[in-house]
């Protein structure tokens, strides 16, 4: 049996992850920023909008934060423009931002309810978990508990709305495939057939679908995802770094040892033009970004030396 206090911790992060990807996204617009709806689109503000094409499109989250500032004053009946602030101060380490910013985005979602119930239920659930990461991250797992039940009311509550919803299953999607890579009860089958059945936009299916692939170790199957997410957006320097990733994943034996020059080498070319715009990226990716960029220049260097 798994401990719960270990599960919820496995929740806790892949919550963040949730949120620092899975609410913050682009694609086309279809009508006043709505990236997720070609029928029935919601009036999601311009500022939020921008800040969607800032973070994912473009990788510039020092720009995206400018475009949030304005979101948060202009667009104040907007929840998702609150849950993208929390998350960027998640990934900053800004605790106490992010402490303010979900709240905002919990009670931005219970107005929004009456006049929006599926959005509305959608950001209780993502307040409500942004809440319990900030406890998590501050006060250690017990405190959050409590917090995982409200979660999956408010995501049921949405299901039982449009369970065909794009940002619904998007969001859902998301955390169901994290969920099945670092639970053993779980399918990543299931989670990623209901990902790529319901979840838009494109884009960011792609991008998901990197993540689920990779983190079961299936490196080609993630390579023609991310491969695919490039294709959209070349010079977005996270998505650089992610196809870095797994080329360097590829070039190392089981045991991590470095064992295909070439293809440490290409990893090395990506990991060094996600470089070039590092300091628009948050601390979360920042840090082991400098990591692995200063690791596989050794990792080249040792294999160089001793190429059998």
């Amino acid at each position: 049996m798994i401990n719960p206090l270990i599960k919820l911790q496995k929740v806790s992060i892949s919550w963040s992850v949730v949120c620092t990807v899975a609410l913050s996204l682009w694609g086309n617009p279809v009508w006043a920023g709505d990236p997720f709806r070609s029928t029935n689109p919601r009036p999601i503000g311009d500022n939020t909008e921008a800040a969607f094409v800032e973070i994912f499109k473009n990788g510039n989250y020092l720009e995206a934060k400018t475009y949030l500032e304005q979101a948060v004053e202009t667009e104040p009946d907007e929840p998702l423009a609150f849950a993208i602030k929390a998350s960027l101060a998640y990934s900053n380490e800004e605790w106490d931002v992010m402490k303010n910013a979900a709240a905002q985005t919990l009670s931005v979602a219970e107005n929004l309810t009456p006049k929006d119930p599926l959005r509305g239920n959608l950001y209780q659930a993502v307040g409500h978990f942004l809440q319990g990461a900030y406890t998590f991250k501050t006060k250690g797992p017990l405190g959050a508990v409590n917090k995982l039940q409200l979660v999956l009311d408010h995501l049921d509550k949405a299901e039982e709305i449009a369970p065909n919803d794009p940002e619904l299953n998007l969001l859902k999607g998301y955390l169901d495939l994290i969920l099945s890579v670092n639970l053993p009860f779980s399918s990543p089958e299931d989670a990623i057939a209901r990902f790529e059945q319901y979840a838009a936009p494109n884009y960011m299916v792609d991008r998901a679908l990197f993540a689920a692939y990779r983190d079961l170790d299936q490196y080609d199957t993630a390579m023609q995802y991310i491969d695919q997410a490039l294709a959209n957006s070349p010079d977005n320097p996270e998505l650089q770094y992610f196809k870095g990733q797994i080329l360097r994943k590829k070039g190392r034996t089981e045991d991590g040892q470095p064992q295909d020059l070439e293809l440490l080498q290409e990893a090395y070319t990506y990991f060094d033009q996600a470089m070039t715009k590092v300091d628009q990226l948050p601390k979360g990716v920042q840090i082991p970004l400098r990591h692995d960029h200063r690791v596989v220049q050794d990792e080249i260097a040792k294999l160089s030396m001793n190429p059998n």
